[in-house]
């Protein structure tokens, strides 16, 4: 069992509100990833549910009981830290089983979980090794792997990938992943890199400001973001927005269309605009198009795409795939990019 659910949980620090009340249900079972730039209440969040902050006011069950004030060696959770927090003089084998043996466990259960998560892990050959012989992604591992252990109810991962290189991050990633469906336990996962919240989440929950803007899976978030924010945050690389002027009756404040969705045309398109600077990544392209009236667009083109700084270039995008925003930022459903024009 692994189900947490957060009522009206608050928190303060003085008069700082950094966690405003919010509702939260996490299933037994799901992979769900707190996303959002820093500053916006996910870790201290993560930490409340932990039991590592106090919970200025609001209610955590896990599994059914009320663990508001329950102190972190009851609530049945393993956290990863980003730091992984091994002791440096201990080998590998003895970090995996410090918890077990602070728990009096048996020294041949011991054992036997130890052989078990190291196998797991792709461990076995590193058991007596100290930390400081591992690299970055093998170190994650072991700390993984002394969370595992202690077979928790549901784990807590505090941004554990943000210390690897690009290509160890998109290993461990994998690795996470599939050591999720392996052990089918909860699993909360904090980041601010909205590509790891996309590609492992079974949901999102984005945060801004200490509020929970929207909970989704990632497509959900990705095809109906609820405002600006969502739209802004989820997406790689970032929603195009165009302030507008409304006409008569119409609540159109911008619009927004992903790079992916802007296509070049031999036509006089919806925009037209000088090319800037251009990466070529191989596979695909990246246009930054300088727009009069709308800014610099950021176009997601082939990789083999033939445009070239100081181009001229039409740019139009597919009606159903323009998101139309009001004043406040809300998403408006339902509109034509024939309704308003740009300012």
């Amino acid at each position: 069992m692994g189900s947490i659910t957060l009522k009206q949980v608050t928190k303060s620090f003085g008069d700082v509100n950094v966690i405003k009340p919010l509702d939260l249900h996490i299933r037994d079972g799901e992979f769900i990833v707190f996303v959002g730039p820093s500053g916006c209440g996910k870790s201290t969040l993560l930490r409340m549910i932990a039991g590592l902050e106090d919970t200025t006011s609001g209610n955590i069950d896990i599994d059914g009981e009320d663990a508001t004030n329950m102190p972190p060696a009851k609530r049945g959770l393993a956290m990863v830290f980003q730091s992984y927090a091994l002791y440096p003089h201990m080998s590998v084998r003895s970090n995996i089983a410090f918890p077990l043996k602070r728990a009096k466990v048996a020294p041949a259960v011991i054992d036997e979980k130890i052989e078990k998560a190291a196998k797991m892990l792709n461990l076995t050959d590193y058991l007596d090794r100290k930390p400081g012989q591992l690299s970055g992604g093998q170190r994650q591992r072991v700390a993984i792997g002394r969370a595992i252990v202690r077979q928790p109810s549901a784990f807590l991962f505090d941004e554990p990938l943000s210390n690897l290189d690009a290509s160890l991050r998109v290993n461990m990633r994998l690795e996470i992943s599939e050591l999720h469906k392996s052990l089918d336990t909860t699993m909360i996962y904090v980041t601010h890199d909205q590509v790891e919240a996309m590609t492992m989440a079974d949901r999102i929950a984005v945060f801004n400001g200490g509020i929970i803007e929207q909970v989704g899976t990632p497509l959900e978030l990705y095809q109906k973001p609820v405002n600006r924010f969502v739209a802004g945050f989820i997406g790689s690389p970032k929603m195009n927005f165009i302030d507008v002027m409304p006409k008569a009756g119409d609540d159109t404040h911008a619009i927004g269309v992903r790079p992916e969705h802007l296509k070049i045309t031999q036509e006089r398109g919806l925009w037209s605009g000088k090319v800037g600077v251009v990466e070529h990544l191989g596979s695909e392209t990246f246009l930054h198009v300088h727009v009069e009236g709308a800014g610099t667009l950021t176009v997601k083109a082939d990789g083999d795409c033939p445009v070239s700084y100081g181009d001229r270039i039409n740019l139009t995008a597919a009606e159903s795939k323009i998101m139309h925003f009001d004043k406040g930022g809300v998403t408006i459903p339902s509109l034509s990019w024939g309704e308003e024009r740009v300012a």
